[in-house]
């Protein structure tokens, strides 16, 4: 029952490659997000706040049609991404961001919520004793803040993982392309005698879904007691 077929496997391995790339490449712009919306103060906020979180109220399957709108060939943007020799539709790179816009919410949050609970005070200590808004960030709020961006990442990490709707609608489901485990799950579904396989994926995705919460929870907990060591 387990033994995997050199197709799921590559599924397997391209679904890992596509959340830990759509992973790393949002990480940065998900904490200047989050920072913007935890201390920033301008007109607007709501609707941003909104946008940042408005694939996770659509339906999956609209995020993609809207990223083959604007990233497809003749899109506006993929149009001119194309000129530059660049394309991601139906590439494993326009899998990464599908992956990446729909976990980027979950980032988000996850930071957010982490930089809104810091005390202010520290901050502003930091920047009485000289040291620029710059210094105080990546002295005093990053480190603070790590246990909400490990979290925000593991998050991401395990949605992007599970991903489907967005990223068939984009790339499609070529197998060794595009073909992530959701998809080779549905793909298996469809097929006469394929329940066994759909199987085993399911259970591989489950247990890697549970390795990566595992090592979040673990990870939050180390952070969590040394900033308050710090404290």
């Amino acid at each position: 029952m387990f033994s995997l077929s050199q197709d799921e496997w590559i599924a397997i391995g391209l679904s890992l490659r596509i959340a830990t790339v759509a992973t790393l490449v949002s990480l940065p712009l998900g904490l200047a997000t989050a920072l913007l919306l935890a201390r920033g103060r301008f007109p607007g906020k709501s609707l941003v706040d909104g946008l940042v979180h408005l694939p996770l109220v659509l339906p999956p399957v609209v995020t993609g049609f809207a990223l083959l709108l604007l990233f497809g060939r003749r899109g506006p943007i993929g149009a001119l991404l194309a000129d530059m020799g660049i394309v991601v539709a139906f590439r494993w790179t326009g899998a990464v961001l599908a992956a990446a816009v729909m976990a980027f919410p979950l980032m988000v949050r996850a930071i957010r919520l982490s930089i809104e609970n810091i005390d202010p005070r520290l901050e502003a200590a930091a920047g009485a004793l000289g040291a620029s808004r710059f210094w105080s960030f990546l002295l005093v709020t990053l480190p603070l803040a790590t246990p909400g961006i490990l979290v925000g990442a593991i998050l991401a990490f395990a949605k992007a993982l599970g991903e489907f709707g967005a990223t068939i609608t984009f790339v499609s489901n070529i197998p060794g392309e595009t073909q992530t485990i959701s998809a080779a799950i549905y793909s298996l579904t469809q097929t006469p005698g394929g329940d066994f396989g759909a199987l085993r994926l399911a259970i591989i995705a489950g247990a890697i879904a549970l390795v990566a919460l595992v090592v979040s929870e673990l990870l939050q907990r180390r952070a969590v007691a040394r900033v308050s060591g710090l404290a």
